[in-house]
């Protein structure tokens, strides 16, 4: 469906973690389109997206991070540019990829009347990963589908309507600490709950769904997590491939 000139759609094209099993509703690796008038801006693009930009039609791509579930998509070029931070970047340099827009962090880019800024995470140090606040007018969220750590949560989630964030794990904690101190991996549900507590934002959705997501009950998976988000004070949920909603905080 098309999105109307000044109405903001979001699309979760994919959902999946890097992740054997995949299952009916977690099929595709997590990939977010931003469908904005005539701008539709594809937030990633896994392996499972090679050969695939005709059915998407994007006319921008922007990077989290240069992980295979995340960027190798991109491994035969893209017919659009592709923005992401330097670092990224440089860690695909063997793609011919003939557009390449560089981020900057913590400054905002427009990109097709849709504004992005970049803010670090925690999450690999081999593939240094960020996560993108994306604001239309006043409607914004935040999008961090690998994430260990939030360094600066008031700065990143304060006044955005919702918080996308990864689904790997619902309660067990996947972050490790290197010995220089830096946190890696994949931080819970239930701690990125907290961040969206202490921040106020009262809408979260999560993708980049891991093994305990993809192959539970859906039913019962949506129980625990909608019960978990009560405790915060959130309205929290889990994304499907397909699912459709506008930007809107209720």
């Amino acid at each position: 469906m098309k999105a109307n000139v000044g109405a903001v759609e979001l699309t979760f094209l994919g959902t999946r973690g890097e992740i054997k099993i995949r299952s009916r509703r977690h099929r595709r690796h997590s990939s977010l389109l931003v469908h904005y008038g005539e701008t539709r801006i594809m937030i990633d693009c896994g392996t499972d997206w090679l050969g695939r930009f005709r059915a998407i039609a994007p006319t921008a791509v922007v990077l989290t991070h240069a992980h295979a579930d995340h960027a190798s998509g991109l491994a035969e070029g893209a017919p659009c540019p592709v923005y992401a931070t330097k670092e990224t970047l440089d860690l695909l340099h063997r793609y011919p990829i003939r557009d390449r827009r560089r981020l900057p962090l913590r400054k905002s880019v427009t990109i097709g009347g849709v504004k992005v800024e970049a803010f670090p995470v925690r999450h690999s140090i081999r593939a240094p990963a960020v996560g993108y606040r994306v604001s239309v007018g006043n409607r914004s969220f935040f999008y961090s589908p690998d994430v260990a750590e939030l360094p600066n949560v008031s700065a990143a989630l304060g006044g955005v309507d919702m918080y996308i964030g990864d689904g790997a794990t619902m309660k067990r904690s996947m972050v490790r600490k290197k010995k220089n101190g830096t946190l890696i991996g994949h931080a819970p549900i239930t701690s990125q709950l907290g961040w969206c507590e202490k921040a106020r934002v009262r809408c979260a959705i999560f993708t980049h769904c891991g093994s305990p997501i993809v192959r539970g009950n859906s039913r019962q998976v949506e129980r625990i997590v909608r019960r978990l988000g009560l405790e915060w004070g959130v309205n929290a949920r889990i994304a499907y491939d397909g699912l459709t909603l506008p930007l809107d905080p209720t």
